[in-house]
């Protein structure tokens, strides 16, 4: 018998191994032709056109490489870098199985979250500073997983004994060490931590690993700065190089980074997260706290308030209505109109990737995502027009990446960010009637614009960020491009301007905060808002002005808050533009700027390189990962393959079957370069069994497989709507062995497998457990051409509606299945049959299925820093399966077999990395299990189908 930690240890590998990160199979068209730039260090493969990102991110990376390497460690292994520039998300990844790295070229507008370095540079300083951390911790007993299971299983190495905090917050230093930003510098980055310092909201660590459905948690990148920063100014920059080398080779076996940290440092981890978290208080102004105040059992916060809503974007149509973006845990986001202390939804938004719109006369217009029908790295930014008082809203562009629009005053024109596949920004006049091209303002200083809006008929007003990534204020004529600067340029972020009268109102950084500013445009003079430190609100953005108000938002512990005050109660203070223009904080950070490597990114050299075609078949076969799945009866053991391009995936298995005692070898294929999907496969058993007249008789199976699959994503609005369809045709051949083969004939049959799926969702809060509303259908259809009277139909829906409360959902399930009376080839069983019952295969069967869901409990606890359960939910449930078949002297057959009960899941986490959901159910039979055990009783263990 196998021990619990073994078989863990393989459902792991499993899910570490084929885990796909951020990447997407297919996801460019063929008519992409590439480039690249072979080094040692990596690969860095881009599209036609984008040479010079290619070059800036190649020379990056081997300028800087051999620079920063002492920090980390030396081992090196080539990369490959592919650089895409069709989708909107602005994201990047490196990860293990297969060992590779993409970049998503598209910047965000707000630059107070990622920064405003140019993009390509700030993933390289970044992104490679993870390449060097899995070619360095490939070590000791990670190693030896890697020679087991390949890059799957030194993945699952390093993810259990090196928490995700260090991989995001030693790579943040990194790109604030080498730069002369960097998210280390700036206040927007902290927060998250400082509004929960504020409300004295002191979570455990498990609770800031994990996260909660019920209160703010910040993600753990600024988690890991924190750590990895105090870390480095406290004990030295080889500081993290030695503790993540003794914890990757599991140096002390269990929590081998908690026992390194207590070697080299001489305290144990609870203190050393304690001390590092107090560093950071005092640079904030906050009281430390006491130590023991992190080590309490898991329990609610001090404040038993509970995240309330992010109010976002206001606007104002007169001193007393505003409008704004809501966001809660429990609904997905609106927009609201809020009169005195009453809000009234005006509408739901479409789904979007920020919360950002601009307002006037009624109307309002935002960016709006929407994925390609078919390519999953091509998806848009189009606008949307929504009416405030009838709720009725239209797509006014398509097929572009547009973001931060803004009405001109007459309301007539917009104004929006145009970024295009080649990098180029440029800002785009569209007619607010029908969504046309108006003009293109000229950018002649290859700007990259953020929240531009109308001064004027003539003139805008911009956030912007010059190539080197300093921003300022700009004045920008429309028909010229000439810009103004009104502000001298800073690494200082600067976002979110709005125009009223001759001044811009903005939000900035100086010093440890973001703050409120105003500029005159007639006198030149800027001024800085001194009463915005309200109530624990931490950051100052996103303004709003009337003619006798003023508003913004801060963060708190409770999401984002609206602030509004009378404009006459403003303290506006005149400050001078060089003193509002300084440098960034290091928040006390010395080892940021103490050794050769500072600033590193503006010293780096575009040299030429070698640029060449990139084969779309180089390492097509490109096989990376062991991965075991032993579900009994079967054990497999596959090798998983899968190129850099993401167009081939491939698999070899062996699989023992302990029922039969017969070996199974295969092999699998899917190409998914053209518009359907191309997939292939054979499978060769050895020693399958039967039973016949009282012996056992044994037969060879050669198994044959190859069809195709269109996959259509048809999301848009405010709906998530997918179809896949496609058909496989499978031939199979049976060779009796010896002395068998006199008794029964070889034989060989081939049969046709159609299948269609299709569903639709609305938006999906975060507390709930299904989707409010949505319909989801699976058809299958199998039938034979060499064997007439094989043929399987089978239908399978599920219909999901509100329940009584928010966060509760009916769940209707219907399904059909049949076959032929009398069967040649037994077709696989897909029929979702009554739980409780041992399930059989028949002739005719039709099921109807009700499901309660509903949350029970948000414990936010864990134990032992291994297991964490955020949510327990349940589902009561009624299942009624009617079936017929036929007995073996052509009588009819018929029964019924009908369950109730109830399950209990535990949604929740292992080792504070991996989602998993598991529980238990209870069934209790009104009929007889006829193909079963005895009993009425019946209790199960829900396992997980899949893992992270």
């Amino acid at each position: 018998m196998k021990s619990p930690f073994y078989l863990l240890l393989l459902l792991l590998i499993t899910a570490t191994a084929t885990k796909t990160i951020a990447q997407e199979f297919g996801g460019n068209p063929p008519s992409i032709k590439w480039k690249q730039i072979d080094l040692p260090a990596a690969k860095v493969i881009f599209p036609y056109g984008l040479d010079s990102a290619g070059l800036r991110v190649a020379n990056i990376i081997r300028q800087m490489n051999g620079s920063i390497q002492p920090t980390i460690g030396f081992k090196q292994r080539q990369i490959s870098i592919v650089l895409q520039d069709q989708t909107t998300i602005s994201n990047a990844y490196v990860g293990l199985a297969p060992f590779r790295s993409e970049f998503y070229l598209t910047p965000e507008q707000n630059s107070f979250e990622l920064g405003s370095l140019s993009w390509p540079e700030q993933l390289a300083i970044h992104e490679f500073r993870h390449v060097q951390q899995y070619n360095n911790f490939n070590v000791g007993f990670s190693h030896a997983l890697k020679v087991l299971f390949g890059e799957g299983g030194q993945a699952l190495g390093n993810d259990i004994a090196i928490p995700n905090w260090f991989f995001e917050g030693d790579a943040v230093f990194n790109e604030t060490h080498v730069s002369e930003q960097g998210r280390g510098r700036l206040p927007y980055f902290f927060n998250g931590y400082r509004g929960l310092w504020a409300a004295g909201k002191e979570y455990s660590y498990m609770k800031l690993r994990n996260g909660s459905y019920r209160d703010y948690i910040p993600d753990w990148y600024p988690l890991g700065y924190m750590m990895v920063s105090y870390g480095r100014e406290k004990y030295g920059d080889d500081f993290w190089k030695k503790v993540t080398h003794d914890a990757a080779a599991y140096k002390g076996v269990f929590f081998p980074l908690q026992k390194a940290i207590k070697r080299y440092t001489g305290k144990d981890f609870d203190q050393f997260r304690n001390d590092g978290f107090d560093f950071y208080k005092k640079q904030f102004g906050i009281p430390q706290t006491d130590n023991n105040s992190l080590n309490l059992p898991l329990t609610n916060s001090l404040n038993k308030k509970h995240f309330d809503a992010d109010r976002e974007y206001p606007v104002y149509i007169n001193d007393s209505t505003l409008i704004y973006m809501k966001s809660t845990y429990n609904h997905i986001p609106v927009f609201v109109e809020k009169t005195g202390n009453h809000e009234q939804k005006i509408a739901v938004r479409s789904v979007s990737l920020d919360t950002y719109f601009a307002y006037h006369n009624g109307k309002v217009v935002y960016p709006a995502y929407r994925r390609d029908l078919r390519w999953n790295y091509r998806d848009y930014s189009e606008l949307m027009l929504l009416d405030v008082n009838t709720g009725e809203e239209r797509r006014l562009t398509k097929g572009a990446k547009y973001f931060a629009p803004d009405f001109s005053p007459d309301g007539k024109t917009i104004v929006a960010v145009k970024e295009g596949t080649n990098g180029n920004c440029d800002l785009h006049l569209i007619n607010a009637t029908d969504g046309s091209l108006i003009a293109i303002v000229p950018n002649k200083e290859n700007l990259f614009y953020t929240y531009p809006k109308f001064y004027g008929d003539n003139q805008l007003i911009a956030a912007v960020r010059t190539p080197k990534g300093e921003m300022t204020l700009d004045l920008v004529d429309i028909k010229t491009g000439q810009n103004k600067y009104l502000l001298p340029l800073s690494y200082q972020p600067i976002a979110f301007p709005v125009v009223k009268n001759d001044t811009v109102y903005f939000s900035a950084t100086l010093g440890i905060d973001d703050r409120l500013f105003a500029f005159s445009l007639k006198t030149g003079k800027l001024f800085e808002l001194k009463n915005y430190n309200l109530d624990g609100s931490i950051g100052n953005y996103q303004p709003a002005v009337s003619n006798h108000k003023f508003a913004w938002v801060g963060f708190t512990a409770f999401g984002y808050r609206l602030n509004e005050w009378d404009k006459s109660k403003l303290d506006w203070a005149d400050i001078e533009p060089a003193a509002a223009r300084g440098g960034l904080s290091d928040f006390g950070i010395s080892a940021l700027t103490r050794d050769g490597s500072t600033d590193l990114l503006a010293k780096v050299k575009n040299d030429s390189l070698p640029v060449t075609k990139y084969r779309k078949s180089h390492h097509l076969l490109n096989f990376h990962s062991l991965i075991p799945n032993f579900v009994d009866p079967d054990y497999t053991i596959s090798l998983a393959g899968e190129n850099v391009l993401n167009t081939l995936q491939t698999q070899l298995s062996f699989t023992y079957n302990r029922d039969e005692g017969f070996k199974e070898f295969g092999f699998d294929a899917v190409y998914g370069v053209l518009f359907p999907y191309i997939s292939a496969g054979s499978d060769y058993f050895i020693g399958r069994r039967g039973y016949h007249n009282g012996n056992n008789v044994y037969w060879n199976e050669t198994d044959m497989h190859g069809g195709f699959e269109l996959p259509l994503n048809l999301s848009e609005g405010k709906n998530f709507t997918y179809l896949r369809a496609g058909s496989d045709l499978y031939s199979t051949s049976v060779n009796f062995q010896q002395p068998y083969r006199g008794l029964f004939a070889d034989r060989a049959y081939t049969y046709l497998n159609y299948y269609l799926s299709f569903s639709n969702t609305i938006q999906q809060a975060k507390q709930n457990i299904y989707p409010r509303f949505g319909q989801s259908i699976y058809l299958n259809y199998k039938s034979a051409i060499s064997v007439a009277s094989s043929a399987q139909f089978l239908a399978n829906g599920f219909l999901y509606l509100p329940g009584f409360m928010l966060n509760h959902n009916l769940v209707v399930n219907v399904a059909h299945q049949q076959k032929n009376k009398n069967e040649v080839i037994n077709f696989s069983n897909g029929f979702p049959f009554s739980r409780g019952y041992t399930a059989e295969n028949l002739y005719d069967m039709n099921k109807a299925g009700v499901n309660y869901h509903f949350p029970i409990a948000y414990p936010d606890a864990g134990f032992a820093n291994t297991f964490y359960i955020s949510r327990i939910r349940g589902n009561a449930f009624y299942d009624y399966t009617h079936a017929t078949d036929f007995y073996t002297d052509g009588r009819n057959f018929k029964a019924t077999f009908r369950s109730a009960g109830a399950e209990i899941y535990f949604d929740s986490k292992l080792f504070n990395q991996g989602n998993i959901s598991f529980g238990f159910r209870y069934s209790y039979l009104m009929d007889p299990d006829i193909f079963g055990g005895a009993g009425r009783n019946r209790f199960e263990i829900i396992v997980p189908v899949t893992l992270f």
